[in-house]
């Protein structure tokens, strides 16, 4: 595989392999190699106290677990110590069979103790979609992030060959299409329908 530069990304998003929707800002987003994200308006607040447990093979204990916020441009969700959310990306990415994108914080999120995944940092080859981040702030004081700012930043590699089974809905893969931050689906996953059935 191998890392797209500054000018390899601009010849993609050209060609139409990479598409970032909307791409407001070239100069700013785009970096040596990634582009930068921005940070969209809604978020999922999980409700701690009204929740015992998380089961990933039991759908009935995701019923109820978060609830949606929607800021206006100019106002502040205020991330408090130690606190996990669901944001997501202002931008639509649509990556082709050819690539696969890597999700990263920004540097000068994470020195104040952002983090804006918790493992999902992995694009596959065919998704298309918002991309739901899972914020969390390490640090002991609140943080305050903005909806329109840059967030992370998002690197794109190619695939020595295009992918034979590219991430899509024929494939029900379960977030294909996403445009808000999307709670887990793990109880749709195989393994955990099978459990189930037990």
């Amino acid at each position: 595989m191998s890392l797209l530069s500054d000018h390899e990304i601009i010849q993609q998003i050209d060609a139409g392999n990479i598409s970032i929707e909307p791409l407001l800002d070239k100069n700013s987003q785009i970096q040596p190699a990634s582009i930068d994200l921005r940070l969209g308006n809604e978020f999922l607040i999980f409700n701690m106290p009204q929740t015992a447990v998380i089961d990933p093979a039991d759908p009935q204990t995701f019923e109820g677990l978060t609830t949606s916020v929607t800021l206006q441009a100019h106002e502040r969700f205020i991330v408090h110590p130690k606190e996990f959310i669901l944001g997501v990306t202002l931008e639509r990415v649509n990556i082709s069979a050819d690539f696969v994108g890597r999700l990263d914080g920004r540097s000068s999120l994470g020195r104040l103790g952002i983090i804006v995944h918790s493992t999902a940092g992995f694009i596959d080859p065919g998704f298309n979609g918002t991309i739901t981040l899972e914020i969390s702030n390490l640090n002991n004081i609140a943080v305050a992030i903005y909806p329109g700012m840059r967030i992370c930043q998002l690197s794109i590699e190619q695939l020595s060959q295009p992918a034979s089974q590219p991430y899509s809905a024929a494939r029900q893969s379960k977030y294909q299409g996403q445009t808000k931050p999307t709670l887990s689906h793990i109880f749709n996953d195989q393994e955990m329908r099978d459990r189930r059935k037990r």
